[in-house]
């Protein structure tokens, strides 16, 4: 009878990890807002597929709209790759996946002009005996490109952090230091107080000390 909680329990985590192993694994994960002049920079887009196990066409629109401007469409996927004439003609790269989950593109060498705010839309169309459903959804990018990199938040608070470890340990250092070193010159000077009495006693006395051998 004990053997058979151990059983339900191995048996739980099988089928747990059975199901982690078969279930696809899609994560929506925002893209990063701010680019450094010159470099390439990927304006990540995921849309996790609600319905996997039934076939679905995919639509890609991205759309870029300047500070004060309009939307204009700039690449698009549709069964094919197309890039619209716009100020990033030849600086696109499409980064989609094969599962159009990830539709991402990437700006090639990016310029102080870039910055504003990128659209993609998504629209699937599910490909049902009956009917033939549609789903859309929309993610916005704020995107700012600045001239040089600036410092992060984390590594600055990092090396703050390792330059004070660095001094406690050395105050720590010097401290078991100076600690040895009085350590040791109280015990040298018992040593020297407790030679300069022994050599005070007087001779008589020292042989009074003298332990006596048996004959």
């Amino acid at each position: 009878m004990a053997a058979l909680p151990r059983l339900v329990c191995a048996s739980s985590v099988v089928l747990v990890v059975w199901a982690g192993f078969c279930s696809a694994v899609c994560v929506e994960v925002p893209s990063e807002t701010e680019a450094v002049q010159g470099t390439h920079m990927k304006l990540l887009c995921i849309s996790c597929m609600k319905r996997e196990e039934v076939t679905a066409s995919t639509v890609v629109e991205w759309f870029y709209r300047p500070e004060g401007g309009k939307d204009e469409p700039i690449y698009e996927y549709r069964k094919a790759n197309h890039e619209f004439p716009s100020r990033f003609s030849g600086r696109l790269q499409w980064n989609g996946s094969k599962d159009m989950q990830d539709v991402s593109i990437t700006v090639l060498n990016v310029t102080l002009n870039d910055s504003g705010i990128y659209t993609c839309n998504i629209t699937r169309e599910f490909e049902f005996e009956i009917h033939r459903p549609l789903f859309t959804s929309s993610r916005l990018i704020h995107l700012t490109v600045v001239e040089e990199a600036g410092e992060d938040f984390t590594s600055v608070i990092s090396e703050i952090m390792m330059y004070i470890l660095l001094v406690f340990l050395t105050l720590w250092l010097l401290i078991e230091m100076v600690y040895c070193y009085r350590k040791v010159s109280k015990a040298e000077e018992a040593a020297q107080e407790n030679a300069t009495d022994y050599l005070a006693i007087p001779s008589e006395n020292k042989e009074n000390c003298a332990v006596p051998v048996e004959e």
